[in-house]
């Protein structure tokens, strides 16, 4: 028995194969812009509604205004920003997550389900209280000092 071998792909045929695959595709990104435009439509998904975002974000405007009014260093201002972006990243992660297991379990209970939305909220859980220590190590001294010094 012999087999048919057929020629290599060349350039255009891959083109289509790719096009092909991509045509059922939901929302594909055509370029960078469009990039950035999903992701905002997420951040604004989550902010729009899910409380704990805007909680989130509330402090962390708040911690950052008040980093640089103490006329924190940068890198320390630096550092609170990573902390609190990172609580956010997650939390729009837990959320992400938290669809996804609403999607594939609809209206049913599963233990799993429960498990994969719990290990989230506590991801972020453990990133909020992380960004909290490391903003109360950084600004509590010279907010105490500041309140000391206006007695």
């Amino acid at each position: 028995m012999s087999q048919k071998v057929s020629p290599p792909p060349t350039s255009t045929s891959l083109q289509k194969i790719v096009t092909n695959e991509r045509e059922f595709s939901w929302k594909v990104a055509s370029n960078l812009f469009v990039s950035f435009k999903y992701a905002w439509a997420g951040i604004t998904y989550s902010f729009q509604t899910q409380r704990n975002f805007r909680i989130h974000t509330s402090v962390c405007a708040m911690a950052i205004a008040l980093s640089v009014y103490l006329h924190l260093r940068p890198v320390e201002i630096a550092v609170i920003g990573i902390t609190s972006g990172l609580v956010l990243a997650l939390e729009l992660l837990n959320t992400a997550i938290e669809s996804i297991v609403d999607l594939t379990v609809k209206q049913t209970y599963h233990e799993l389900a429960k498990v994969a939305k719990d290990c989230a909220a506590g991801a972020v859980l453990v990133s909020a209280l992380v960004a909290v220590l490391v903003a109360a190590t950084l600004l509590l001294p010279p907010l105490v000092a500041l309140i000391i010094s206006s007695l």
